[in-house]
């Protein structure tokens, strides 16, 4: 039979880190169990210590605390406030517990608060002390509003009449300083009012002397002075237009007139037998250049018509050299009747041309001078619609002010008399008979839970983070190595003696702190 060598498993280096990785919940509360047994007095003494330390905090470090609440009704008049609506301005506060926080956390409260505690019975706090003390009463005062119109004022303090003034003389304070901040409101409202009505009463004065001397100074700046010239303007610009039309025509008629009396003689010359000779001659010539244009000079129709012109022509010459005579004398020639017409005609136009010409001259002066007062008056527009918006801006504001006033005076009359708005106390103060917030019976269940808690807590991380080897089972799972046998440890009756008194010792411990927590509760319940 052939043997064989298994090779030698891999040895695992020490491990520096936890030493029960791997254990199994059972394994680990024997081990706890175990570790437990070993420091059986230092777990109870370390629960003795916590319990007496928490016992010690519930009796004399934590005080107890009394906590008393008030509780303000905010109503408005449901009578006043629909007859006066639209002429009073109520001055109710839409956030009760903002205005009850500046109130009571002002400075004038929290001093009268000193003296109603008692806390400067004395007299001898410096204003150091008083200053802290305002603001350890102000941390220790709750405002809150859990409707619109309630207010909820809580006071937490350690003795308990001395809590039940304070909340009460808190309330009495929010309900004196709201009803005087709201008459101071009003007053000053009115005040103002009354201030700016005197004043814009004063601007409007100014800027209404400031327009009438300034229309006084200048006559163009008057109302509907603008529209007057505008109208004006329109009307001579047509008179203008009108006027340069009809001189257009009667300049026209004159020109046509002065054109046919330039076609005209002053003496009219009847038919004479010179002119009677000259148009004989003008048509045969006309003839003759008419035959001359289909016929020869040979022709006989073209030397007819030359014979008839050398007649016409000699009768001509005859007619010239007879003597002449004078034009008046002559019974040839007459004066003409038609430019005696035409000279007057000419006459009568040139008058009217320079009719209308002057009364074209006089128009466009008249419109010049509406131009230039235009002028003057776009010139003084500005400041005139300046003066003006200033009085009617200051007008305005005047009669709002005065509505103003008048609701004001009304609403300063409601609040004086507290009518728009009532404060009532609606849940007052009362004597507290048992302290808020922890009891001793509340912080002894905790420090009894605390001081069992941290022992096993302290076990627990003694086992798991302990490196050294605490049970057979982890020699197998460090060296990989099967373990053969345990050798079970046997006390001798030292050690049996020793640990009888460790167990003495621990519940002596533990049964004086029950017995202490215990008679501590009884003697509590007994005197409430």
């Amino acid at each position: 039979m052939q043997s064989s060598t298994l090779p030698a498993p891999r040895r695992v280096p020490a491990s520096t880190g936890v030493a029960t990785t791997g254990l199994s919940p059972i394994d680990y509360v024997r081990l706890v169990l175990k570790e437990g047994q070993r420091r059986i007095v230092v777990l109870a003494a370390i629960f003795a210590a916590i319990a007496a330390v928490t016992f010690v905090m519930g009796m004399f470090v934590m005080a107890r605390h009394y906590q008393v609440s008030t509780t303000i009704l905010a109503q408005e008049s449901d009578i006043i406030q629909p007859l006066l609506e639209g002429r009073a301005v109520p001055t109710g506060v839409t956030d009760r517990a903002g205005m009850a926080r500046q109130i009571i956390y002002g400075r004038k409260v929290l001093s009268e608060i000193i003296e109603i505690g008692g806390w400067n019975a004395n007299g001898n706090l410096s204003a150091v002390q008083k200053d802290r003390l305002m603001e350890d009463i102000h941390g220790r005062t709750i405002i809150t509003s859990p409707r619109a119109d309630l207010v909820t004022i809580t006071y937490r303090d350690t003795d308990p009449e001395r809590t039940y003034r304070v909340t009460d003389a808190l309330g009495t304070l929010f309900i004196r300083e709201t009803l005087a901040t709201k008459e101071r409101e009003s007053r000053e409202a009115y005040e103002f009012i009354d201030k700016q009505v005197s004043e814009y009463h004063r601007k409007l004065t100014d800027a209404e002397n400031n327009l009438q001397a300034y229309r006084s100074r200048n006559a163009d700046a008057q109302p509907g002075s603008a529209t007057d010239v505008h109208s004006r303007i329109s009307a001579l610009r047509t008179q203008v237009e009108q006027t340069r039309m009809t001189l257009l025509e009667q300049e026209s008629r004159e020109g046509s007139v002065a054109a046919q009396l330039s076609g005209e003689s002053a003496v009219t010359s009847v038919q004479t037998r010179e002119t009677l000779y000259r148009t004989q001659l003008i048509e045969l010539q006309a003839e003759l250049d008419r035959l001359l244009l289909n016929y020869t000079d040979r022709h006989p129709d073209v030397a007819r018509v030359r014979h008839q012109m050398g007649d016409v022509q000699r009768l001509l010459e005859q007619e010239r050299n007879r003597p002449a005579t004078s034009a008046t004398g002559s019974e040839d020639s007459q004066l003409n009747p038609l430019y005696q017409e035409l000279r007057s005609q000419q006459a009568q136009a040139r008058r009217e041309v320079a009719a209308t010409r002057s009364r074209m001259s006089v128009a466009e002066s008249l419109l010049n001078s509406e131009l230039d007062r235009s002028r003057r008056i776009a010139a003084s527009e500005s400041v005139l619609a300046e003066l003006t918006r200033d009085y009617e801006v200051n007008r305005e504001i005047y009669q709002d002010l005065l509505r103003r006033r008048e609701n004001a005076r009304v609403s300063m009359g409601l609040d004086q008399e507290n009518r728009g708005l009532t404060l009532r106390v609606q849940d007052p103060a009362t004597m507290p008979l048992r302290p808020t917030g922890l009891r001793f019976m509340h912080i002894a269940a905790a420090g009894l839970l605390a001081a069992l808690a941290v022992p096993l807590g302290l076990l627990w991380l003694l086992v798991r983070f302990d490196p050294r080897v605490r049970s057979p089972h982890m020699v197998e799972l460090k060296s990989r190595y099967p373990l053969l046998a345990t050798i079970p440890a046997y006390p001798s009756p030292r050690d049996r003696r020793r640990q009888l008194v460790h167990l003495a010792t621990a519940g002596a411990l533990a049964v004086a702190v029950v017995l202490l927590y215990g008679l501590t509760y009884a003697y509590k319940m007994s005197n409430g």
